[in-house]
């Protein structure tokens, strides 16, 4: 018999959407379970860097940040969606403040930076570790909160939806099983809602900014269980992550090209004007497109970035986390250019939702990265990510207030996990030999720039690697592994199948087979449905 467990609200995933919405449901009496992959702190909101965007300043204006959204998001960007986020921001930003969370200070104001693709300094930032600042914040409330009841190491495996059970009526999530990676035991959550705050899928690539866990087990688990997935084409590759045999994974924030940092050739020479008059201040698309370009060209292995320029002091107080951990890697930014190339870093499209964060199965809310919400169009502007995360958390926070009376656990018993017909896996090479082979065809045909052909060639890969491990997923007990290598390739197959149907070169999605833009792009998201 194993284990099953009730509740009210269900979040799966402990970044900054899964703790914010977990905090401010907590606040109004509710019971809430909180699911964490791993430890609390390995999700990738203690990796951001940069900071998050919001209109702080009297310079700024709402107006100007709307529109530095839609061009980053070139024109493909949902216009009351970005209006709701932009309008939202000063105020899931002054929350933030107000449960503790220590912002940059300047002269007694907020320090505001500025990224590429903004007007104006409006990215708010706890040094250059805002990620780490605001979730070490969130974090300790929950875990102090009685209403609150983390499980850490626990992997979502599937949602329970009634369609699945045989129920009547309009189909809706009534749970979900996970596998705590402790033990090996598969527990049956029974929940009145369930929130996916999953996180994004950029480990579907070889080269990523992002943690382990970034798996796409959310977007992957709603579409098995029916949700609709949008503008999954649009996969974000940050143009600067430190090359370094050994820094797996390392970010160096879009701040530092905010604060007058040039990006140079293996000769020093600079390189951006070439590509785009905004130069180092062009959105990421650009920038990594452009980084692409001339690694190929030359046949070097990166390309560096040079803020040298700037004092010591400077450097040391505006970036003291990134100017450490180089020097751990015996490069000194104060005196040297730092070598870096792009690496995948954020997933533009996922489940789609509404702007009370509502999928379109009945009880399942998503919110933050494994989201298509319209916000980010077809390329996301820098530090929106970490405010989509708060406004949308928001969003379902006041949905399911408003709506607290009907949130109830159904009363049919929930199947139990069944093993009866697994046995143990009787060696692991297929699953990590799958994990690698996917990562690696993904990065060469469905990364920057892409054809037709390449995509052809992924699709007959992804087809193979989805009968070899339905097989195994049939015959063997799950594992955490098993698990998100299912999803991934799962998120692959529908990544793949977003960018054949665009036929047009937009932000994110670049195909040399299609190099232009196509007219009206207000009406043509890339839609998958059951």
């Amino acid at each position: 018999m194993s284990t099953s467990i009730q509740t009210p609200i269900l979040i799966v995933g402990s970044g900054l959407a899964g703790l914010s919405l977990a905090l401010k449901l907590a606040e109004q009496g509710f019971k809430v379970s909180v699911l964490s992959k791993r430890k609390i702190e390995t999700g990738s909101t203690r990796w951001a860097q940069g900071g998050i965007a919001a209109v702080l300043s009297e310079e700024d204006s709402f107006a100007s940040h709307v529109d530095d959204t839609i061009l980053a998001g070139v024109n493909l960007n949902h216009r009351e969606t970005v209006e709701f986020v932009v309008r939202n921001g000063p105020d899931v930003i002054q929350w933030l403040i107000d449960q503790g969370t220590e912002f940059t200070r300047e002269n007694e104001q907020y320090h505001l930076t500025r990224e590429g693709g903004h007007a104006h300094r409006r990215i708010i930032h706890a040094a250059d570790a805002t990620g780490h600042a605001v979730h070490e914040t969130l974090a300790s409330r929950c875990d102090r909160h009685a209403n609150i009841s983390l499980y850490e190491s626990h992997v979502a495996i599937d949602l329970i939806t009634s369609r699945k059970l045989g129920l009547p009526g309009t189909n809706r999530c009534l749970g979900l099983y996970a596998l705590n990676i402790d033990n090996g035991e598969v527990i049956t959550f029974k929940a009145g809602r369930v929130v996916l705050a999953t996180g994004g899928c950029s480990k579907v690539y070889l080269y990523t900014s992002n943690p382990d866990t970034s798996t796409g087990d959310g977007i992957a688990m709603a579409w098995r269980a029916g949700c609709s997935i949008g503008n999954l084409e649009f996969n974000q590759f940050h143009p600067t992550c430190l090359y370094h045999p050994h820094a797996k994974s390392f970010l160096i924030t879009e701040a530092v090209r905010g604060e007058g940092g040039k990006l140079l050739l293996a000769n020093g020479e600079p390189f951006m004007a070439r590509h785009d008059e905004r130069g180092e201040l062009a959105p990421r698309d650009i920038v990594a497109r452009a980084i692409d370009y001339e690694i190929k060209k030359s046949g070097d292995d990166c390309v560096y970035l040079d803020i040298s320029h700037r004092s010591p002091e400077f450097i040391k107080t505006h970036f003291p986390n990134i100017y450490k951990r180089c020097l751990k890697f015996g490069l000194d930014m104060t005196k040297e250019p730092l070598p870096v190339v792009p690496a995948a870093h954020f997933t533009c499209g996922g489940i789609y939702t509404d702007l009370k964060a509502r999928t379109d199965l009945a009880q399942l809310y998503a919110i933050g990265e494994c989201t298509f919400t319209g916000l980010h169009g077809a390329n996301r502007l820098a530090s929106n990510s970490l405010l989509e995360c708060l406004v949308f958390a928001d969003a379902a926070f006041k949905d399911m207030q408003k709506n607290r009376e009907s949130i109830e656990i159904a009363s049919q018993p929930l199947p139990d996990w069944d093993e009866s017909q697994v046995s143990d896996p009787d060696e692991q090479i297929v699953v990590s030999h799958n994990w690698d082979e996917l990562r690696r065809f993904m990065w060469d045909y469905v990364g920057i720039v892409r054809t037709d052909k390449r995509l052809e060639r992924a699709m007959h890969r992804i087809d193979l690697l989805q009968a070899e491990i339905r097989e195994y997923y049939s015959n063997f007990r799950v594992n955490g592994d098993l698990i998100e290598l299912r999803n991934l390739v799962m998120v692959a197959e529908l990544i793949v199948r977003s960018a054949m149907q665009r036929k047009e070169s937009r932000g994110l999605h670049y195909t040399l087979d299609y190099p232009d833009l196509l007219p009206d792009a207000q009406k043509r998201d890339t839609l998958l449905s059951h």
